[in-house]
């Protein structure tokens, strides 16, 4: 039996872990950071843990050219595998919901989503909605059905399953992927790696983007995205299970900032409070939680999703780069994963696409 470590406990080498185990591999999972409690997660030494900071939830982003329309593929395919894991776990920290959006300034892509064309997209439950449906300064909206997840518990329930299902779990520290190949483990040699490390190791392309958001106890029973006009961004993530509500966000490149603005989180919740001001209750406020700031590991020309071939013919797949989407396309990233995996495996044997199968979560 084929031995594989990945390397990094987040969304996707969580995801990617359990794909490969359902194919029947020895799994060992190695990382610095595993998932933990909200209450108890440490914000400062934690913050390049970029899983437990998402939000995290599912939007609808209409392709416009091949590399996202292989995103979205991506997206449909965890759609699907987040529906199934929720009819059998419904503890796995998953919810389905409305999701709204609503754009200031529409460009001509989203002017010319229609009905018919958002169902040929596999857009589930999709309306345009009308001019009386949207908030002051909105030109453009719709809903459709989609998902958000309370990160903590999802990631939590994805680790569990990978234990009891045979997976081995290591702590530790990595300074090079490669090293990995010459470390001694009670399942054997490695055979081959996939780095799901979220910032790679040494990749020029790789810059990270600060979000700063803002957890709080007020519920929403949708998602809600509003595209202003300035290209800033306001939105809610509703968590559930006992997770809060997010309220966000910024997107700033290359900002290492740790520390959260009072000054942004004032700006973000009264933003959010004129578009949506039902999430305010009775009382008129909203009862902040906590000021989040995370770091989304993003990469110029999109994610890094190949094999490559290091040393004396040791194979690395590399999984990482994803931004802000690794929730929205694990499962089809970890698709591709199990693909490459089995091609390095068995070269000489041409195998259909494999988006079918999947762990039994």
């Amino acid at each position: 039996m084929p031995h594989i470590v990945v390397l990094g406990a987040g969304v996707i080498g969580l995801s990617s872990a359990l794909r490969i185990q359902a194919e029947g591999h020895a799994v060992t999972i190695v990382a610095r950071d595993f998932p933990s409690g909200f209450e108890t997660i440490d914000a400062q030494t934690q913050i390049n843990y970029t899983s437990p900071w998402g939000g995290a939830h599912n939007r609808l982003v209409p392709p416009t050219n091949p590399t996202e329309e292989r995103e979205h593929a991506m997206s449909l395919r965890t759609y699907d595998h987040m529906r199934a894991v929720r009819a059998r776990h419904p503890e796995a920290g998953i919810t389905f919901m409305k999701g709204v959006e609503y754009l200031e300034a529409p460009n001509e892509v989203y002017r010319a989503l229609t009905e018919e064309r958002a169902r040929a997209l596999g857009m589930q439950g999709f309306r345009l909605l009308k001019r009386g449906e949207l908030p002051e300064g909105v030109q453009w909206g719709c809903e459709y059905d989609t998902w958000c997840v309370n990160p903590m518990v999802y990631c939590s329930f994805l680790l569990r399953r990978f234990a009891i299902l045979g997976g081995k779990v290591l702590r530790r520290e990595v300074r090079d992927p490669k090293e990995i190949f010459d470390w001694k483990f009670e399942t054997g040699p490695v055979d081959l790696l996939v780095n799901a490390s979220g910032n790679g190791f040494g990749d020029e392309n790789m810059f990270i983007t600060r979000g700063q958001t803002c957890l709080v106890a007020n519920p929403c029973p949708m998602t809600i995205t509003r595209q202003n006009a300035d290209g800033s961004w306001t939105f809610c993530v509703p968590r559930n299970f006992d997770g809060g509500t997010i309220i966000g966000g910024t997107k700033e490149p290359n900002n290492w900032n740790p520390n959260p603005s009072l000054e942004v989180r004032e700006t973000l919740l009264r933003k959010f409070a004129a578009t949506y001001p039902q999430i305010l209750g009775q009382d008129g406020k909203f009862t902040v939680m906590k000021d989040v700031v995370g770091r989304r590991p993003t990469r110029k020309g999109g994610m890094r999703l190949e094999q490559e071939v290091v040393g004396s013919n040791k194979c690395i797949i590399h999984a990482y780069g994803l931004g802000g989407r690794g929730y929205e396309l694990s499962w089809g990233v970890a698709d591709r994963v199990a693909r490459l995996l089995a091609d390095y495996l068995d070269p000489s044997t041409s195998r259909p696409d494999i988006r079918g199968g999947g762990p039994k979560l």
